[in-house]
């Protein structure tokens, strides 16, 4: 199956990390967190990559052996893990947003279904159990679902105002988020018109939600987005420890 990386935004709230590089670039110990995220789908035998670039788009080209004169583009590229995978480069435009991206690779995706998310996200998330779940259904989209983790300390207190637990980065324990890591079917296509400002999580999705066109695969694992820098401290740390849940 093809997997489909959003990789055009600029990233505007971890700026300061590295400006020089579009966000999917930005390294997470020695490689981009798209190498990770990649890495994550190539374990579960999907090795077929399709990325949509604007913000940037050269380095990530460059990275991935791009030539920075072609819209669309298919290279070969080995990721860290030995996975030798095809990664197909598509200049989707600058200010494009999320679901005109999307629509702009219609034809390199067909009318199979795709594995589709962002280029800043890292999970253990079970790809296998999601397709399997995406395919017991009808819905145009499975979208995961995780809970967040808080930024703050968790503390339970007794009747006698003693702490009876804290937990310094607890999951949240209500409010389920999207996680990104979906599962497209073909016909998620009629929901994306020709709008270069169209943004999936928009009017696209709300109006899945009321088709009952979307489903939901909760997910109660390891999720992190890399949206601040001290989300890119914190996946920095995890991996120096060698505790990066998203490692195989």
């Amino acid at each position: 199956m093809n997997v489909v990386l959003l990789c055009g935004g600029k990233g505007t709230r971890i700026r300061g990390v590295d400006d020089t590089v579009p966000k999917p670039m930005i390294p997470v110990g020695p490689h981009p967190i798209v190498v990770h995220i990649m890495e994550h789908y190539a374990f579960y035998g999907h090795r077929t990559f399709v990325l949509c670039l604007g913000y940037l788009g050269n380095v990530l080209r460059g990275h991935f052996g791009g030539q920075t004169d072609k819209q669309i583009e298919t290279v070969s590229y080995v990721l860290p893990n030995g996975s030798d995978v095809s990664v197909t480069l598509v200049d989707t435009g600058l200010e494009t947003m999320t679901g005109a991206r999307i629509r702009r690779i219609r034809e390199i995706v067909g009318t199979d279904d795709f594995f589709l998310t962002y280029g800043d996200g890292v999970s253990d998330v079970p790809l296998d159990k999601v397709l399997q779940f995406h395919q017991s259904r009808t819905a145009a989209m499975t979208l995961t679902a995780v809970r967040p983790p808080s930024r703050f300390g968790e503390v339970a207190v007794d009747s006698n105002g003693l702490a009876t637990s804290f937990n310094e980065k607890p999951q949240a324990s209500a409010g389920l988020i999207s996680g990104g890591y979906f599962v497209c079917r073909a016909k998620l296509f009629e929901y994306l018109n020709e709008r270069e400002d169209l943004v999936l999580e928009a009017d696209p999705m709300r109006q899945m939600v009321l088709d009952r066109q979307l489903a939901v695969y909760t997910h109660e694992g390891f999720w992190q987005c890399m949206d601040t820098y001290r989300d890119w401290e914190l996946l920095n740390e995890l991996d120096r420890k060698n505790e990066a849940p998203w490692r195989h």
